[in-house]
């Protein structure tokens, strides 16, 4: 196992091929999860421990919780590999947990199959946590952790059945409308308006619940609602773009305004005496004319203070055969969804093999400006 820390996660080893992250938030919410359990259900649940037998299964019960969520991702992943989509990592935050699937499925049977795996798993795992449970059957530390386990995990599975966006029960509801009705856009406006619908429905549960004096569980009820509600919208505003941008090209929205920067400097002569860089973060490396790679000011940044005298911009760039680059006939839907899907801001436009501009979301920002103020004239 490795582990290695990048931009507030921590990336703790890959297993089956695909990499495990957490943010820091997620260790949050074990701690917080450990201190309910260790203050609240277990001393309420399971007379006569000490405080440190309280405090050790609450511990190990969010361990085992967190490895629980870790599980349940891996369900979509390994079905998601099995139709040979590639799968960038499972991340884990303060509000559960996400497979990175570089790509939507492409029909409705891989969604379903891939979208009801994560429940499924945690249904049996729901199961095998009950059935343990039964074998110690003594009110113990053992029968207390496997009890809590279970249900907990029974409750994961369903309430990630909701049939809204983003949850499973949301892409599985997806997949059903979208096999019926044969229309992926409508299978998807009708999952994130459920999505919209169960998210303010929880957030109207938390206010009630902290009107009712359950301050700590309606603030968690209503912080959840929120994120689901806050991601629907998302899903709908992300398709409405879409359907603006239908029909137009790269060629609309890109810029002519790049800047080239000699590879052959150092770091220290980039920002040494020079301001060109201030109000960019993308730059293309050249030498003798011709473009050998692509370097952001963040990959500059990142390189410690102390060597930027001796590395030079050709050490650190991306070299320009591994990039990945747009053309100005390909449809600007299409080169968003690669932006997307890599988490990228620009992209290099080229054309007959030849530098031509950038396709950026500032650009692109600026085109939809642009496209409005036509509208409305």
């Amino acid at each position: 196992m490795e582990t290695s820390l990048k931009n507030n996660q921590i990336r703790v080893g890959s297993f089956f091929g695909i990499p495990v992250t957490f943010d820091f938030s997620w260790f949050l919410i074990v701690i917080v999860l450990a201190w309910i359990l260790a203050v609240g259900y277990f001393p309420k649940e399971y007379k006569g421990w000490t405080e440190i037998q309280y405090w050790g299964v609450s511990i190990v019960t969010s361990v085992f919780f967190f490895l629980s969520v870790v599980l349940h991702e891996y369900g979509h992943s390994i079905v998601a590999k099995k139709y040979n989509y590639e799968v960038k990592g499972i991340k884990l935050f303060i509000f559960g947990g996400v497979s990175e699937i570089a790509v939507e499925p492409k029909n409705p049977k891989e969604e379903f199959l891939i979208s009801i795996a994560g429940p499924v798993v945690s249904l049996l795992l729901g199961g095998i946590f009950y059935y343990a449970a039964t074998a110690f059957n003594d009110k113990g530390m053992i029968y207390a952790f496997a009890h809590y386990l279970g249900w907990i995990n029974i409750i994961l599975g369903l309430f990630n059945l909701l049939p809204g966006f983003p949850l499973d029960g949301g892409r599985i509801f997806r997949a059903i409308v979208w096999g019926i009705t044969k229309d992926y856009k409508k299978a998807t406006h009708w999952s994130a308006t459920a999505g919209r619908f169960i998210g303010f429905s929880l957030i109207f549960v938390g206010l009630m619940e902290m009107m009712a004096g359950f301050v700590t569980d309606g603030i968690w009820v209503a912080l959840i609602g929120w994120f689901l509600e806050s991601a629907a919208f998302a899903q709908l505003q992300q398709q409405e773009l879409k359907k603006l941008l239908s029909g137009h090209k790269v060629a609309d929205a890109y810029s002519r305004n790049y800047m080239l920067v000699p590879d052959d400097i150092t770091i220290l002569e980039f920002f040494d005496g020079n301001d060109f860089y201030k109000n960019r973060s993308f730059f293309f490396a050249e030498n003798n004319g011709e473009i050998t790679g692509v370097f952001t000011l963040q990959d500059l940044l990142n390189i410690p203070k102390s060597k930027w005298e001796s590395v030079k911009i050709s050490d650190v760039i991306i070299p320009i055969s591994d990039t990945i680059k747009t053309t100005p006939d390909t449809p600007l839907v299409d080169a968003l969804k690669i932006m997307d899907e890599n988490s990228f801001n620009q992209l290099p436009v080229f054309e007959n093999g030849k530098l031509i501009g950038v396709l950026s979301r500032k650009s692109l920002v600026a085109y939809l400006s642009q496209m409005n103020t036509h509208a409305k004239r």
